[in-house]
């Protein structure tokens, strides 16, 4: 073989080597995960830093939250693809699903089979205690707070409810409810006599008593509403061909097996307000999608 075509080979097999491992070492794909924003952004951000390394720990792929605005573009995001797994209320999680086709509910906390809203009220407003749903008349010409437009818990049962004790959205003061945005900017609107009364998620309304952002000289509960289904995990129909064969799976397993045992999963669990993920089903949202339907929010 001649100098030159000995160069010749050597080079050509230095380039189809460069190029198999420039194929082999392509940067991992990440799994992009979010959230609908119910609480502040500062909570939000701790709890899904630690919840994305756990879970990358555990599926050996880089995990990223991503952050979105409000509750529409969760479920925006979902229906595109720019997010990979979400963290839905019932209503949202329901929306998202009839927006993709094969998504899959995969978890949710202990929890979250029979949530429940809460009514709260500012302590000079001289609402009393409700007893039943028909005593929610007494909202009647009140200046009265939602969360979200699109939240389970802090306005769609609230509302049904509402509803079914025949109280009507212009009955309230302004002919018009509120819409706080979140159910922390609900208990700061109450408390600071903005709104005589509203409704959120009682687990977020447990963790402000708990940790004094709730003053109860100020504000108090007046019902407690009867269970529902809400919140849950709701994943892509693709992360198996996008991931590999029984990723999600493996990532149902993953959230399905943290315990409060583990320091790292207990403080997830923790900030979730839970004890462990469960499994759920779309079929117990059912009474979310017809409440969803009858009240217009989903089409």
């Amino acid at each position: 073989m001649s100098r030159r075509k000995g160069k010749t080979s050597v080079l050509t097999a230095l380039i189809i080597f460069v190029g198999l491992v420039s194929c082999t070492n392509q940067p991992q794909q990440s799994f992009r995960i979010g959230a609908i924003p119910d609480q502040n952004p500062e909570k939000l951000n701790r709890q899904y830093k630690l919840l994305c390394a756990e879970l990358s720990r555990e599926l050996k792929v880089p995990v990223r939250y991503k952050p979105v605005t409000n509750y529409p573009a969760a479920v925006s995001a979902f229906r595109t693809g720019s997010l990979d797994l979400v963290w839905f209320g019932g209503l949202t999680g329901v929306q998202a699903r009839l927006q993709k086709p094969g998504a899959k509910v995969i978890a949710q906390r202990d929890i979250d089979a029979n949530f429940r809203s809460v009514f709260i009220a500012n302590t000079t407003s001289g609402l009393k205690q409700i007893n039943n749903i028909n005593g929610l008349q007494v909202l009647n010409n009140r200046r009265f707070t939602f969360g979200s437009e699109s939240s389970t818990s802090g306005r769609l049962m609230p509302q049904y409810f509402l509803h079914q004790a025949g109280v009507k959205l212009s009955d309230f003061n302004g002919n018009q409810p509120g819409f706080s945005g979140s159910h922390d900017a609900t208990i700061a609107l109450v408390q600071s006599g903005s709104f005589e009364a509203g409704a959120l998620n009682e687990r977020v309304w447990i963790s402000a008593i708990k940790n004094g952002r709730a003053d109860p000289k100020k504000v108090k509960v007046i019902w407690r509403s009867p269970p529902y289904a809400d919140y849950h995990w709701l994943a892509q129909p693709n992360l198996d061909q996008r991931f590999g064969s029984g990723f999600t799976d493996r990532l149902q397993s993953a959230l399905l097996g943290w315990s409060d045992q583990s320091s790292t999963q207990g403080k997830i669990l923790e900030l979730f307000g839970a004890r462990r993920f469960i499994p759920a089903s779309i079929k117990q949202y059912s009474k979310i999608e017809k409440v969803g339907r009858d009240l217009g929010k989903i089409q």
